[in-house]
């Protein structure tokens, strides 16, 4: 089974372990499509993009098992592990994909709460009477 690669993606809190193979475009995510899963366009933009940016849209097939997290972290975790996936058919399309920072994940996350703060910046009201 050589046609079929594997690569984790993160983002925030969220884990997408994406299965690709060569196929006709179809795209699962945790046994639903994924435009049922995601009713957003623009997470639906946000995970054809790297199809897009290689221009084969219609050539693989994407299984992908998500967990954690928001909507939002669950497609960019997607995104992340379908552009490593796609390396891992074609190292050629390496430079296109990493010129968009689509191979690259994004350490971005929530930074925590402080001790005497209301939130992780954000300081109680002072009165000063």
């Amino acid at each position: 089974m050589d046609n079929i690669k594997y690569a984790t993606g993160k983002r925030k809190t969220s884990i997408a372990k994406v299965w690709l193979s060569k196929g006709s475009g179809k795209i699962m995510v945790n046994g639903k499509d994924f435009k049922d899963y995601f009713k957003r366009s623009n997470h639906q933009m946000q995970i054809q993009r790297p199809f897009e940016i290689i221009n084969q849209q219609t050539d693989y097939d994407v299984k992908c098992r998500v967990t954690g997290g928001g909507l939002t972290g669950q497609a960019g975790a997607m995104v992340h592990g379908i552009s490593r996936a796609i390396l891992k058919f074609d190292e050629n399309l390496k430079a296109s994909l990493k010129k968009e920072k689509l191979t690259t994940r994004d350490s971005r996350s929530v930074e925590r709460k402080k001790y005497g703060h209301r939130k992780a910046r954000r300081s109680f009201q002072f009165s000063k009477r």
